[in-house]
């Protein structure tokens, strides 16, 4: 009698052994792991290849991280350069060569006014840890303790940071309307909402019975990244400028995603001409490696030896990656790369948006775009504005952004959702974008659209959202 083989047993690809070993072992705290189910194994350039060999776009970019893209020749070739060295690569906050040359070429890239009259605090590998020392800095050279800070802010998950960024309650912290056209707080948005924003901030500060007490500083984002993609208007940032100085109160320009040529300038606050007192920078600035550092006046260093540290701020890979990615974006003009295609890419999306009305609105600065996803068969729920004439804008449809997430990944996308409501699909790609990877995607994104909102399941429940 024969003996008959089993047959043989269909084994799971080695990609979902990995996730689901993530995700029996990982805390619940994990955010983009959850709706961008991949596992990447090599990368180069835009493109993401995963274990499953399937390949991505990403217009993630580790959340702006990555200036250059992934893996970039100049960047390999400037960590190897140092490996092959021997020169030490942790060496706390001691003076190196190579923390010399990040430091020149990161001064050559600031606002003059600040580069010629600054210091920088090198801080722990994090941006929230460039704020926390922000926030220390300016406490200690004013003796104050109070922070104004935005609503739809986002500054970092510690402590101080979360206060500021309206997640934790925090009596130190006094937060401020933040003005946009397409959901105004006041409901009139254009120059008129930018007014009345700042006549409000003049009103609480100057008001002896406001609660307010006199500030230690004002934080915050020329366009805020996780709040929505919402640019500054340039005249309110100015007017801020303004009443921070007329009252001695420092300003923070956290600049962690809007920095390195990303909104189209080297530094965002650049479009409108506004030199802050402290610069919080990160992302970008460490090539793709943890590094984060202030930069701010010299009349605010008033802190004694030890007053901020940090074990990991000496780190010389990340300095080195750093240097050569400011040199790059420098001398390649990749900000003003970024403005002509970004600009491209936002009258596109706005064409789109005519023949698909749950795109409420699309918005950004350079290579920072957000597409806030509505409900147009729901009431009303907000103002937007072009002239100042209000009219009803529907509520957001978080439920949608997610499908559209989800789709996009099925067309191989990564693109990252934000905005109070988790309804703005975000764009961060790399500033080496060419105009054929921002054709595709635009092309992905419209198709992911399409299939979005003929799903039959689009009102299912939609699964947890960063």
């Amino acid at each position: 009698m024969a003996v008959t083989e089993p047959a043989p047993v269909a084994l799971p690809p080695a990609h979902e052994g990995i996730l689901r070993r993530q995700a029996l072992r990982e805390s619940a705290a994990r955010t983009y792991a959850r709706s961008l189910p991949i596992v990447p194994v090599r990368a180069r350039g835009m493109t993401i290849e995963g274990a499953d060999g399937r390949r991505y776009l990403d217009c993630l970019s580790g959340a702006g991280t990555l200036a250059l893209g992934h893996n970039h020749p100049v960047v390999l070739e400037a960590i190897r350069r140092v490996i092959d060295s021997g020169a030490p690569l942790h060496v706390l906050d001691l003076a190196t060569p190579v923390k010399d040359a990040f430091t020149t070429e990161l001064f050559a890239t600031l606002p003059s006014e600040l580069a010629d009259n600054g210091r920088i605090q090198f801080c722990g590998p994090a941006g929230t840890d460039a704020v926390e020392a922000a926030f220390k800095l300016v406490r200690a050279a004013t003796g104050r303790s109070e922070l104004l800070a935005f609503t739809g802010a986002y500054h970092g998950m510690t402590a101080g940071a979360l206060a500021a960024s309206g997640g934790a309650p925090d009596v130190r912290v006094t937060r401020l309307p933040f003005p946009q056209d397409y959901r105004c707080p006041f409901g009139t948005g254009g120059e008129r909402g930018e007014r009345i924003a700042a006549r409000w901030t003049e009103y609480l500060l100057d008001d002896p019975k406001g609660g307010v007490p006199a500030p230690a500083g004002m934080i915050l984002e020329p366009v805020q990244g996780e709040g929505g993609v919402n640019p500054a208007p340039d005249g309110w940032l100015r007017r801020m400028r303004e009443i921070t100085r007329d009252r001695s109160i420092p300003l923070i320009a956290d600049e962690v995603q809007t920095g390195v040529g990303r909104t189209g300038t080297f530094w965002a606050v650049e479009h409108s001409g506004v030199v802050p007192d402290v610069m919080v920078l990160s992302k970008a600035i460490g090539g793709s490696l943890p590094l984060a550092v202030i930069v701010y006046r010299s009349e605010l260093d008033t802190w004694q030896p030890g007053a901020h540290a940090g074990t990991f701020r000496g780190n010389q890979l990340a300095m080195a990656a750093g240097a050569a990615t400011l040199a790059y974006v420098r001398e390649n003009r990749l900000a003003e790369h970024a403005a002509t295609l970004g600009a491209r890419m936002l009258a596109r999306l706005r064409a789109l948006g005519a023949d698909h009305p749950s795109m409420g609105d699309v918005r950004g600065r350079g290579l920072m775009i957000g597409i806030e996803l509505v409900d147009p068969e729901a009431a009303p729920t907000g103002t937007a504005t072009d002239t100042g004439e209000s009219r009803s804008v529907p509520p957001p449809d978080p439920v949608l952004a997610a499908a559209v997430q989800q789709e996009c990944l099925r067309r191989g996308l990564i693109v990252e959702l934000g905005g109070r409501h988790g309804a703005v699909v975000r764009l961060l790609p790399p500033l080496t974008l060419t105009d054929e990877q921002a054709t595709a995607v635009v092309d992905r994104l419209a198709d992911a659209m399409r299939a979005a909102e003929r799903s039959p399941h689009r009102r299912a429940a939609a699964g947890p959202t960063r």
